[in-house]
């Protein structure tokens, strides 16, 4: 018997995809909220963007494992489906996972590091001028946030991922591939937006600017993703 899903999943899929894509926008907001009313900084925001990168990483390891799609190498010209099973399919995606695992793994870092360096980085791009004002960074909001993005990603994965049975239609090797275009997109926007943000002294319109920009960006390309399966 073949894999089976929630049926009231897959027979509303566009309305999971709505709920989905309202539960992303609603926690995008929560780093908005805490600007205007908690007085979180640029740092936070930056923090927080990273740290939800390496929750989109987490969290693909699983879809990897998951994916059951076949793949379409092209050879001579033809496309050829490829559908391995067993011991084979389990070394594979094993093999896969470790990679992404490596290679995310140091992408994730690097981009950490480049964010804590950044106050200083722009400190030395500005000097003889005012200083860019990256704030503070208070851990609770930071908890905050990363718990309600990590409620997000994991809901949007049992409901999408699973619940609608997208792992059918993905191989191991596309879904590991699937979240850098994403990933590399949110970063530049992120990081061009903090150096502009931190250039305007962090007024509370360029940081929500920064973070309308980032969750538009975020939801089309959710929105892209998903719409794949119907």
């Amino acid at each position: 018997m073949g894999p089976v899903a929630a049926p009231w999943l897959v027979s509303s899929a566009p309305m999971t995809t709505l709920l989905s894509a309202v539960l992303l926008v609603a926690v995008n907001l929560v780093p908005l909220i805490g600007v205007a009313l908690w007085g979180w900084s640029l740092m936070l925001i930056l923090v927080l963007y990273w740290l939800e990168s390496g929750i989109v990483g987490a969290i693909n390891v699983f879809k990897i494992a998951r994916a059951e799609g076949p793949m379409s190498p092209s050879i001579g010209g033809s496309t050829v489906t490829i559908r391995m099973t067993g011991l084979a399919a389990g070394l594979a995606r094993g093999g896969l996972i470790a990679f992404f695992v490596l290679h995310y793994g140091i992408f994730w870092v690097v981009h950490g590091v480049f964010v804590f360096l950044l106050p200083l980085f722009a400190g030395l791009s500005t000097a003889g001028s005012a200083p860019m004002d990256f704030g503070p960074l208070p851990l609770d909001g930071v908890v905050f946030a990363t718990v309600a993005l990590v409620a997000s990603h994991v809901v949007s994965f049992f409901v999408n991922y699973i619940g609608r049975r997208e792992y059918l239609a993905v191989s191991p090797q596309g879904q590991m591939m699937s979240v850098y275009g994403r990933v590399f997109v949110l970063h530049i926007t992120i990081i061009a937006g903090a150096f502009l943000v931190g250039f305007f002294g962090s007024p509370l319109a360029a940081l929500a600017l920064l973070i309308g920009l980032k969750t538009a960006i975020d939801l089309f390309l959710h929105l892209r993703e998903h719409r794949q399966v119907r």
